[in-house]
């Protein structure tokens, strides 16, 4: 069992909904934050939530789908040596769109920010990895990387790519212990950011993210996973069913799937 406690502790998409709760919920655990998003603003108030709990923050203004930001980004934590205990990775955009009818530069966007964004950062900060310090790394995938779901082709891509990536790099380096966080429907505002088939914005909330789980519930979920050492942690309500129905009964997982409200 991981003492987070003056732990260093790397968060990506720390500005809002998951990654923002699973930072208040370390911050309350005595870990020492290094929080990373593309809004600054919404990065500064989750640092003052933290520092009330007592917890030392940082904030980095990083845009994953861009390896510039990375690369300045990465620069920084060389000139600092920093060393992180735990890194969450946890940014992510998601998708509400028709397969054939999205714009190839929408797939290529969700691809960039969800699944290379990740890579390309952990490469750049690869000597965090290398050689026998223990290190935590976590993933925010989802129950949508681990089947094709209606409307959201490239967001479900990007999420499968992950498990295959992260699941190597753990079995190359003894001392990573990977844990996939596999969400469902959580309430966060993640739908209201969703791409549409031009790029635009969804810029609304699904009524089934509306009902999901309370995202702070998540997030002691998903810490406690991490603390625990899991591999894998699924989080969510009656939608995570349909996980075990496409293992164990995929005939029923393709005549349910169909049908099931994709918002």
């Amino acid at each position: 069992m991981i003492d987070f406690k003056d732990k260093n502790i790397l968060i990506t998409g720390a500005s809002s909904g998951i990654g923002a709760a699973m930072s208040l919920r370390f911050a309350a655990l005595g870990g020492r934050l290094f929080l990373v998003a593309r809004s600054i603003d919404k990065l500064e108030e989750v640092k003052k939530e933290c520092i009330a709990l007592g917890a030392y923050a940082e904030t980095f203004c990083v845009d994953m789908a861009s390896m510039e930001s990375i690369d300045a980004f990465a620069q920084t934590v060389q000139d600092r040596s920093l060393l992180f205990d735990v890194i969450v990775l946890n940014a992510g955009i998601s998708q509400r769109a028709l397969t054939l009818e999205t714009d190839f530069e929408v797939d290529r966007k969700i691809m960039e920010t969800n699944f290379f964004g990740p890579v390309y950062l952990t490469k750049k900060i690869r000597s965090q990895i290398l050689g026998t310090r223990p290190l935590s790394l976590a993933v925010t995938t989802s129950i949508s990387g681990l089947f094709g779901f209606p409307l959201r082709s490239a967001y479900c891509a990007s999420k499968h790519a992950l498990f295959g990536f992260f699941e190597s790099l753990e079995l190359e380096n003894p001392n990573v212990r990977v844990t996939f966080l596999i969400p469902g429907r959580i309430n966060t505002p993640i739908s209201k950011s969703a791409v549409l088939k031009d790029g635009s914005n969804y810029a609304k909330m699904d009524k089934g993210q509306a009902n999901g789980m309370d995202v702070d519930k998540c997030a002691r979920v998903a810490v406690k996973a991490i603390a625990k050492r899991k591999h894998r942690k699924l989080i969510g309500g009656i939608e995570l069913t349909m996980v075990y129905i496409k293992k164990w009964c995929p005939w029923l997982y393709y005549k349910l799937a169909g049908r099931i409200s994709a918002t």
